[in-house]
């Protein structure tokens, strides 16, 4: 089969490969038929996840089919169409119990970082019954795909972190697609106002398109705009989903006392916590890893329409277009790439 493996830093290809097999009863090999490109994968092209060695294939999102499922996979055969979860769960260990899924001890994020992933035309998925979901006829492959990682993180580690309630004022610091899923999703707990802050023109109108009710260039005071907004009180909750030791400062000045702010970022850099003025002002921080226990209900709001899912597609490729989708969303400032998704025409939607 053909796939995108990585070779070190600043090395990969779309290449022959050796096709997946089955290697435990719980894993399924599931036909690709749409996958995207996501901004940890360029992480992994520079250097910056060591954990993931040369010869891997890449990726962890992707729509497809089963073609093949282990003896103790139950809840999927093949032919079934599913949406492959960017997380893997055992379902057995303590944080699985717990709905902790992305620290599930024989699981977690593997799929294209400890093994071969989902940019590929086939992919073996470990633990099957736990780590893909099958999909609604009304739902496409396209929309689908955005539910494997993005929205599931956007609303766990953002909104849910966050604590977003009814009547909030919420900053999203980063228009990005996962900033972007935040504030579709914030929008569900009705607050009273969503204040989007990024350096991109294209980024901050793609935010008002998903439902922010006022935009901020970073680089024009988005503080002082939050402070006039709020009569000085600051946001109730500040999300932070661009990973830079600036804006998570940047949310750490403009979250009210008693706020929270939810890291949803991946970092490469340490970050400072100034403690000397944040000590007493009961602020709650937050970090972590999507678990994607939200996935059925998201899944259920995209069928029902609920979810901006098609306004975050920007760019489509035929699979064998790898190398160009990863250059198109590389170069996002000149692009305006939000998500590049890759595969086949798009199926037929069912009726509702």
């Amino acid at each position: 089969m053909k796939a995108y493996v990585f070779h070190g830093p600043g090395q990969s290809g779309w290449e022959e490969t050796a096709d997946p097999v089955l290697g435990e009863p719980t894993d399924a090999i599931v036909r690709v038929d749409a996958v995207t490109v996501c901004g940890t994968d360029l992480h992994i092209l520079k250097g910056d996840v060591p954990e993931v060695r040369p010869g891997t294939v890449l990726g962890h999102e992707a729509v497809g089919e089963i073609v093949e499922a282990g003896r103790d996979v139950h809840s999927v055969r093949p032919g079934d169409r599913v949406l492959i979860s960017c997380i893997s769960a055992c379902g057995r260990c303590r944080y699985c119990r717990e709905a902790m899924y992305g620290q599930c001890r024989g699981g977690g994020w593997v799929l294209g970082h400890l093994i071969d992933g989902t940019q590929a035309e086939y992919v073996r998925v470990p633990y099957a019954d736990f780590s893909v979901h099958q999909l609604p006829a009304t739902v496409t492959d396209q929309d689908a795909v955005l539910l494997a990682d993005i929205f599931p993180t956007g609303y766990e580690v953002g909104v849910l972190n966050g604590h977003v309630r009814p009547g909030d004022t919420i900053v999203v610091v980063g228009a990005g697609p996962v900033g972007l899923a935040a504030i579709a999703t914030a929008r569900l707990l009705s607050p009273e106002r969503i204040v989007a802050v990024d350096v991109t023109a294209a980024r901050l109108e793609a935010a008002r398109k998903v439902g922010a009710d006022a935009v901020a260039a970073a680089q024009e005071n988005p503080e002082q705009l939050v402070a006039d907004l709020t009569g000085g009180l600051g946001a109730d909750v500040a999300i932070e989903a661009v990973g830079v030791p600036d804006t998570f400062e940047m949310c750490t000045r403009m979250v009210r006392p008693g706020g929270h702010v939810a890291n949803v970022g991946v970092h490469g850099k340490p970050a400072t916590l100034h403690l000397e003025d944040l000590w007493s002002k009961n602020i709650t921080i937050t970090t972590g890893l999507v678990d994607t226990h939200s996935t059925p209900t998201l899944l259920r709001m995209a069928a029902a329409g609920r979810l901006p899912t098609a306004q975050l597609v920007t760019h489509t490729f035929p699979l064998d277009r790898m190398e160009e989708a990863y250059d198109v969303f590389a170069r996002a400032a000149d692009t305006g790439a939000l998500k590049v998704v890759l595969g086949g025409p798009r199926r037929d939607v069912g009726a509702v």
